[in-house]
């Protein structure tokens, strides 16, 4: 007999949900489907946030400052942009919401902490950047919007 004629084996019928379309549904597979689902809604929001990052860095640029680096990573923490106006240096944060309060209260205590700690690595990695002033500045982003600097918007030692 040859083996390109024969059946597939049948399927157990333990792990069947239902049919749909013509093929069997497993539980697996349904947690496959949620997976894609979630990886799909965090490649949009990670293309929002570089979208928001991009608008933020634009802003600082229009208002006059040297954008150093952006989406500077530690095993501590990332922060967004790194900039300097004035011989001042100027930690950012970005935050993307669907308005200004949300993206505001979107900023806690845990995470200025995470990017105080990133910062102080930074600084430990530029130490000429640890002689100038220096500023932690949240820029708010929301769609349809201009987005909102807050200059010195939390400091290290609170």
């Amino acid at each position: 007999m040859n083996p390109s004629n024969r059946n597939p084996p049948p399927q157990p019928q333990g792990n069947r949900i239902g049919v749909a379309g013509g093929q069997i549904r497993s539980p697996c597979a349904q947690e496959g489907e949620g997976r894609e689902r979630d990886d799909a809604q965090r490649r949009v929001a990670f293309r929002f946030g570089l979208s928001a990052e991009s608008r933020a860095a634009a802003l600082l640029i229009a208002k006059g400052y040297r954008i150093l680096a952006r989406r500077f990573r530690t095993p501590l923490g990332e922060i967004d942009i790194v900039a300097r106006r004035r011989g001042v240096l100027v930690f950012v944060e970005v935050k993307a919401r669907e308005s200004f309060d949300s993206a505001a209260e979107a900023i806690g205590n845990r995470q200025r902490s995470r990017i105080i700690a990133a910062a102080e690595l930074w600084l430990a990695a530029h130490p000429d950047d640890a002689m100038h002033d220096m500023r932690f500045d949240v820029v708010l982003v929301v769609p349809g919007r201009l987005p909102r600097h807050l200059p010195a918007a939390f400091d290290a030692s609170a």
